[in-house]
């Protein structure tokens, strides 16, 4: 079934760009009655740097007859198949949870449905989620995990989880029932880590620490408890990380595991452990920088643990942030790899790096969506998807207190909101590309400062995102192979088409 724009909700102007209305794709266009099996086919949405247009809906139609322009054509290569994308999203961490609980229920109600309804909106389909606590908890200055009492017997899901996490979940999934869910623990419980795992010194400590190896299999039982308590209320777990930055020993909630200790652990306690129970839930590995924080002997560590096959036949890829070193290093693990999966994981927009909407929603394109889509990256899920306006809740010593969500929203009434530029740029990608949908090939003609990426969808459809990071406006062709239309990109502007 063909998209066109006029069946969304999002209440967005279309004369910004085409001042013809929107018809129906099985009706003829009336605007040139000399063409009339010209038919409105493609559903373009289009945000600009400079705040104009934002995820603004926009009808295309196909030409008639041949491409008179091939030598300004970008043609898909659907024969040329990369990776299959499991889904782009944001984190659910306690804070976002507590912030959307907080909203009016049909003012939470229409920012759900506007991000993750396939139909109605821009169709988020992945969201990471704490195992345990995180630096941005349901209440400030609060750090936890599921067993904070000795004895793995004493596991239990926590007020986070019960109150706010899992039936913000289940909003969620009632609007998309598809959705993917990534575990990812900050921390193991503090009755577990020592400084040293050979002195074994007990070290109680939310910051840092190692996890004591005579605990693998207590610790392995936690993850598995875990995924059975979420899918146990309603929420299925599609994977887990193992550590969250394993090379971080400074955030509020960290437990610092070199390459070494994460493989003895997948392979001596936790792929056995989830085997056993009869779980489905991925193992992914690293869940850190591209740079490794710059550590000389833990570089390109997913292979260091994929060259153990024991703990390799486990594990289903590795994942990577982006707050150090080049995405290029996704070409690296995966020319050594290509049997293992990849996947973007998080990055946050704050003080420190956002000047303003325009410049950081054409970074994060460039660098956190297309350069990690068309290196072979799965998923692509970035921070907090809602915190207030004072960067909330979040936790004390060691915490980002200057990040923003990807929504905002005040604190005074839970219900104005400011979405920036993440909540767009991972909007485009899910809405040009469905979960389980194709990276395919492209070739021919690119303006300049004009990057591309495209896919086949599940239902047959194409999608496309086009990036213009131009100060000129640029106009080309755009063919499938049967069909083609003109596209015409705003300076400094993303473009997903879906036809």
């Amino acid at each position: 079934m063909f998209l066109y724009c006029a069946s969304l909700s999002l209440g967005l102007l279309l004369a910004a760009c085409d001042p013809r209305p929107v018809t129906p794709p099985d009706s003829p266009s009336t605007d040139n009655p000399d063409t009339a099996a010209v038919v409105r086919r493609v559903a373009t949405f289009i945000t600009t740097a400079d705040n104009t247009m934002r995820f603004t809906a926009v009808g295309k139609d196909f030409a008639e007859g041949m491409n008179m322009s091939p030598e300004q054509t970008l043609t898909l290569n659907p024969n040329q198949r990369y990776q299959t994308f499991d889904g782009f999203g944001a984190a659910i961490t306690g804070a976002t949870a507590y912030n959307l609980k907080q909203m009016p229920a049909d003012r939470r109600e229409k920012l759900l449905r506007e991000t993750f309804s396939v139909k109605d909106g821009m169709g988020y389909s992945y969201v990471r989620v704490p195992i345990g606590g995180s630096d941005f908890n349901a209440h400030s200055n609060y750090d936890y995990t599921c067993c904070d009492t000795e004895g793995i017997d004493n596991f239990a899901l926590t007020s986070d989880e019960l109150d706010y996490i899992i039936p913000m979940l289940h909003e969620i999934l009632t609007i998309n029932p598809d959705l993917k869910v990534m575990g990812t623990p900050w921390s193991c419980p503090r009755w577990m880590k020592v400084d040293d795992i050979q002195k074994k010194n007990p070290y109680n400590n939310w910051v840092g620490g190692y996890l004591n190896p005579d605990f693998y299999q207590d610790y392995a039982t936690y993850f598995v408890r875990w995924i059975q308590a979420f899918q146990d209320a309603g929420v299925p777990v599609t994977a887990i990380t193992v550590q969250n930055e394993p090379l971080n020993w400074g955030n509020s909630m960290s437990l610092y595991m070199p390459w070494d200790q994460e493989r003895d652990f997948i392979k001596t306690a936790l792929g056995p452990a989830l085997r056993s129970a009869g779980l489905q839930t991925k193992i992914i590995c690293f869940d850190h920088n591209y740079n490794y924080d710059n550590k000389q002997d833990q570089k390109q560590y997913p292979l260091k643990i994929y060259a153990d096959t024991e703990a390799a036949k486990y594990i289903d890829g590795a994942a990577y942030h982006s707050y150090g070193g080049s995405p290029t290093e996704l070409d690296v693990i995966h020319k050594a790899a290509p049997e293992k999966n990849l996947y973007f994981t998080e990055q946050s927009i704050g003080t420190w790096n956002y000047q303003s909407f325009g410049q950081s929603l054409m970074s994060e394109m460039k660098n956190t969506c297309i350069a990690t889509v068309s290196r072979w990256c799965k998923a692509v899920i970035v921070w907090n998807f809602l915190l207030d306006d004072q960067g909330g809740p979040h936790g004390g010593a060691g915490a980002c207190s200057t990040c923003y969500g990807a929504v905002d929203v005040s604190s005074k009434d839970y219900t104005t909101l400011n979405k920036r530029s993440h909540f767009y740029a991972i909007g485009h990608l899910s809405k040009a590309f469905k979960a389980g949908s194709t990276r395919i090939g492209t070739s021919g003609y690119l303006p300049t400062n004009v990057s591309a990426v495209a896919a086949e969808n599940p239902d047959g459809t194409y999608g496309l995102v086009l990036l213009n990071e131009g100060n000129e406006g640029v106009s080309f062709t755009i063919e499938d192979g049967t069909r083609h239309f003109l596209i015409t990109l705003p300076a400094q502007s993303i473009t997903s088409c879906v036809w």
